[in-house]
């Protein structure tokens, strides 16, 4: 369901009418009119409606259904996201057993989580001409890869430059098993006019070596080695041109075939053709970012001790803190005014809220909260409280434990514990708000929750999170006990 919010009152209003799944809104003609997506025609298309909710109105007619769409700033075109059939390694079942349901699967990368992969997702262009979407082509034609990118991407994968002259996205080429074992992904630029795409994050004729057999290590594959050229061997996604159209920043990783590696903020200079990574004063990976009107500072999110916040860096890499609050913050963006900042926040007590903070703040910013969904039951059940604990570890070092005490917590009265063991391995125990692993479900259940933030999890320095590689059973559990 889509809802308005005035950020001057709080006063929120719900725009969605009957049962139709409606999503992914977008401001357009100056904030005169919302663009979303609605599945009221029987499939997923993109409508236009006033923002009162009023004069409801398909603007596209396409034969498959819509994933995402994202609007160029003149908005004369916008780029249409799409299934196309994309079959690698999945054989038909043959004809002569039409009920059987067994498969055969002759190469990677077959599967997603409990999705086969027979089709894969497309960027088109279409053009807007302020009634109607005319589709002009696909990004990606006769390519049998995909943007964004399969099975998390979205619309974050892909970008606009200011003069809607050029596309950035977000691509791993790859197919079958180099596609499986490899992380490295990387940003092209389109040319709207002549069609011609370049990539940004690789030397003009690379090419990237096979993958070899499986009992060598994926990070071994790695082109990317210690000494070579930067050739951003792991994940790059997430591109945004500047305001001012003169820079291309995106998520970066520095090795290939590891997930879990640190996200970097780079800075793509698009004349001087070179790479500036301004997060590498910052111990730990960005979440995500977003431009300062200035072209200058970006924010950007991502976790230390156990608290996600909000940041800002300049272009020479020095940033500072905006937050400094037990919670964990994601970004939502900049208002219209370029000064204030909308995140949601929620902690281990909290579901998200969405909140504003000035990035004129000369220290921290006080955030202020402008949506109270869940007021009504956060008044009307006891919580529990949350306590942060440094604790000696076996090997002498500091460990961050989170401990979340029952409601009406009496310490005279011995209580059973739970400890919390997280897994990814290298995911953080941070002030996360969960309807599947709730701490404040745990705790009501007359459990005293222990959370330890052991070694592997990131937001402590890059030694602590990689303690755990090829150590699962090492000090990592010794942590726990």
């Amino acid at each position: 369901r889509l809802h308005t919010l005035d950020l001057a009152t709080g006063a929120s209003r719900c725009l969605t009418e009957g049962k139709n799944s409606e999503r992914s809104a977008a401001f357009i003609d100056g904030g005169r009119k919302i663009a979303f997506l609605s599945s009221a025609s029987g499939s997923s298309q993109l409508w236009v409606m006033n923002t009162d909710g009023t004069e409801r109105r398909q603007i596209s007619h396409t034969d498959s259904d819509l994933a995402g769409f994202l609007f160029s700033p003149d908005e004369k075109k916008v780029i249409l996201v799409m299934e196309v059939p994309m079959n690698h390694s999945i054989e038909k079942k043959e004809e002569d057993l039409p009920l059987s349901t067994g498969m055969v699967i002759n190469d990677l990368m077959y599967k997603h989580w409990d999705t086969y992969v027979t089709s894969v997702p497309h960027p088109f262009l279409a053009d807007f001409d302020g009634q109607n979407v005319t589709v002009k082509g696909d990004l990606l034609k006769d390519e049998p890869f995909e943007c964004p990118m399969m099975p998390f991407g979205g619309m974050e994968q892909l970008a606009w430059s200011p003069d809607s002259k050029t596309i950035a996205y977000t691509c791993r080429k790859k197919v079958g098993k180099a596609y499986a074992i490899s992380t490295d992904s990387d940003i092209f630029l389109h040319d709207v006019e002549t069609g011609k795409v370049r990539n940004i994050c690789k030397p003009e004729g690379f090419n990237a070596p096979e993958p070899e057999h499986a009992d060598v290590s994926l990070r071994a594959q790695a082109p990317n080695r210690k000494g070579d050229a930067d050739l951003h061997a792991g994940y790059d996604q997430n591109p945004q041109f500047s305001p001012d159209g003169k820079f291309v920043a995106w998520l970066s990783m520095e090795r290939d075939g590891y997930e879990s590696d640190r996200l970097r903020l780079c800075v793509y200079d698009l004349a001087a053709g070179q790479c500036t990574y301004v997060t590498e004063g910052f111990e730990s990976g960005v979440n995500e970012f977003c431009w300062a009107p200035d072209s200058r500072n970006l924010y950007f999110t991502g976790v230390w001790h156990g608290k996600t916040q909000i940041y800002v860096t300049n272009l020479k890499g020095q940033h500072r803190a905006l937050t400094d609050d037990v919670a964990d913050y994601s970004l939502i963006g900049l208002a219209a005014d370029g000064v204030t900042l909308l995140a949601k926040r929620h902690s281990m007590s909290r579901a998200d809220e969405i909140f504003t903070l000035s990035t004129k703040a000369k220290k921290t910013a006080e955030a202020q909260q402008v949506t109270h969904e869940n007021d009504h039951f956060y008044n009307n059940l006891a919580w529990g409280e949350v306590k942060e604990r440094w604790v000696k570890t076996t090997d002498g070092k500091e460990e961050l434990c989170w401990v979340i005490y029952p409601p009406h917590f009496d310490p005279a009265k011995k209580y059973p514990a739970l400890l919390f063991c997280e897994g990814g391995p290298q995911s953080p125990v941070s002030q996360f708000w969960s309807y599947r692993w709730n701490f404040q479900i745990m705790a009501a259940n007359d459990y005293v929750i222990i959370a330890p933030n052991r070694r592997g999890l990131p937001g402590f320095g890059m030694e602590w999170l990689e303690e755990i590689s090829g150590d699962y059973s090492g000090q990592c559990m010794q942590d726990y006990l």
